[in-house]
């Protein structure tokens, strides 16, 4: 692949559905397997993880705040790339009010920021910082499990409200630092609240445990200037408008299977940009080089020329995609995304 020079401001102005020079590429997520054979070596340190991010050809390396949260017997997914479990449906660790009491909740004071206290000294010119953390919705059910979660918003309200404001509380902290922190330029919130068919919880629920803290991120973001990112899988046309509402400037990833691209282009207000797209199943892992750039034209195609669109996959970069349909992605990308 060429060498190509990170350009911050071209994602920026993209966020913000301005004219750019080209349509840039964006991930959440990229498996730290796909990393390390991309580069030829293994992925250890801060500065190999900007090479990734710059070899690779995007305009920022993503950056997570360090903290631990105990589900079940498992390795929470936050903070790490390589992390990929499956969720408890039944009861999780807090059942009951004494539970609440005995789990051990991390504080703001517990976050360590160390990866973007040293970013600002190692960054190429050009390349820009996205602060990226979420799941405050997805931790509060986590923790009880999705049965008695769902059983408890109508007979322990007070309960989930009270492990909702613990999580809240402390992932909130981390968007208020990055949105004073000058080395970041992108504040990126995930957090699934679809599937591929629907909502996970009517919007009636998610208004108590999923928006208040959103409106709050956005209102970080707008405070200081900087585009807010918003991640969640599935069928998002019901809560559309309030999104938009909450101050975010971009979605991803608009899974294929879920939605419409070209309907969530009509239907969502203007000043919205889309990230995303690209099947990972059929077309990224089971597809070929062929199938995986043909996909990339027809979107560069779909969004008409209009600014606002980023390349990208329609959900992560698993380290089951071959590398060759990875390199397929960011090449198409380069060659009909224009001006590299």
């Amino acid at each position: 692949m060429m060498t190509l020079r990170p350009n911050i401001d071209v994602l920026l102005k993209t966020l913000r559905c301005e004219p750019a020079a080209y349509i840039p590429v964006a991930e959440l997520g990229i498996a730290p397997q796909i990393k390390s054979l991309f580069l030829g070596k293994a992925i250890r340190t801060l500065a190999d993880e900007i090479e990734f991010w710059t070899q690779a050809g995007y305009d920022y390396v993503k950056i997570q705040p360090e903290v631990k949260y105990q589900i079940g017997g498992r390795l929470t997914a936050l903070g790490d790339d390589s992390q990929r479990e499956w969720a408890t449906e039944e009861a999780g660790l807090i059942t009951s009010w004494d539970a609440f009491e005995s789990y051990p909740f991390p504080t703001p004071e517990d976050v360590s920021y160390r990866r973007l206290d040293a970013v600002r000294d190692v960054l190429p010119e050009g390349l820009g910082v996205v602060g990226q953390y979420g799941d405050i919705f997805t931790l509060t059910w986590e923790l009880m499990g999705l049965e008695n979660f769902s059983f408890a918003l109508f007979e322990n309200p007070d309960l989930v409200r009270a492990i909702n404001d613990r999580v809240g509380r402390t992932i909130l902290s981390m968007f208020e630092r990055f949105a004073q922190d000058e080395a970041v330029d992108i504040l990126w919130y995930s957090d699934d609240i679809a599937f591929n068919t629907g909502l996970l919880m009517s919007p009636e629920v998610l208004e108590q445990v999923f928006f208040p803290w959103l409106d709050q991120i956005g209102a970080l973001a707008r405070a200081a200037g900087k585009p807010l990112i918003y991640h969640s899988d599935g069928v998002l046309f019901d809560v559309l408008d309030r999104l938009q509402a909450a101050g975010i400037s971009a979605l991803h990833p608009i899974e294929p299977k879920a939605m419409d691209i070209r309907e969530v282009r009509r239907r969502a207000s203007p000043g919205l940009a889309l990230i995303g797209n690209v099947d990972v199943g059929d077309v990224l892992t089971r597809g070929t080089p062929t199938t995986v750039r043909e996909q990339v034209r027809r979107n560069i195609e779909w969004m008409g020329g209009e600014p606002g669109y980023c390349l990208g996959s329609g959900n992560s970069i698993p380290e089951y995609v071959p590398l060759d349909n990875y390199r397929a992605l960011l090449e198409a990308a380069f060659e009909f995304g224009g001006g590299r």
